[in-house]
């Protein structure tokens, strides 16, 4: 779920940064510009781990500031590919789930990968699991804010960067989840009372 990366910028301290001492400086300028920020290809900034390298600083005519190649360490989150996670039922539309997992807000489970067979409430706007045990069918009920044990089909990413005008929604990092087997959907459908 989390992941170290190594990275290599250039760090750019203001002149009123000056005060500080050199490493601290540049742990406030680093977290400032990368902590909840999607790294294309990489994932969700955290926070920085460590600092390995700080090369010479360079200062330009005009520029009050100074300039740094910095090699360090960075806290990232990227599920992998078949990760189970929890996270909490955010809202559901036709078109399928999606779940927040507090820190992440964009994750969702299409409706081809709901438990089947499911219809879409949209009076009650929820998605309803028709299970049926041999007896009788029961309907589960997604309702939102409700803890939801999903499966990480793929993590996509798209560069916002080069987005078109039209592209106002796309967003820089999508989790794309199954609740098609077993153990997962609501973790109350599933407690262990119930087995």
């Amino acid at each position: 779920m989390f992941q170290l990366i190594e990275l290599r910028k250039n760090v750019g301290l203001r002149a009123s940064l000056f005060k500080l001492e050199q490493t601290k400086a540049i742990k406030e300028v680093l977290n400032t510009k990368l902590a909840n920020k999607v790294l294309y290809q990489h994932g969700l900034c955290i926070a920085l781990h460590d600092i390995l390298d700080i090369g010479d600083s360079y200062s330009f005519p005009g520029d009050a500031g100074s300039y740094t190649s910095v090699l360090f360490r960075y806290i990232m989150f990227r599920p992998f590919e078949e990760e189970v996670l929890i996270g909490r039922v955010a809202r559901s539309t036709p078109e399928g789930v999606w779940i927040t997992l507090g820190f992440f807000e964009d994750v969702f489970i299409p409706k081809e990968y709901l438990q089947s067979p499911c219809k879409f409430d949209a009076e009650d706007n929820c998605w309803i699991w028709e299970y049926a045990d041999g007896l009788e069918t029961h309907n589960m009920y997604m309702d939102e804010r409700e803890d939801i044990r999903f499966r990480v089909v793929k993590v996509e990413f798209n560069d916002v960067a080069r987005r078109k005008e039209h592209d106002e929604q796309l967003l820089p990092m999508k989790i794309i989840g199954t609740v098609s087997e077993p153990g997962l959907g609501l973790l109350s459908w599933w407690r262990e009372d119930n087995i």
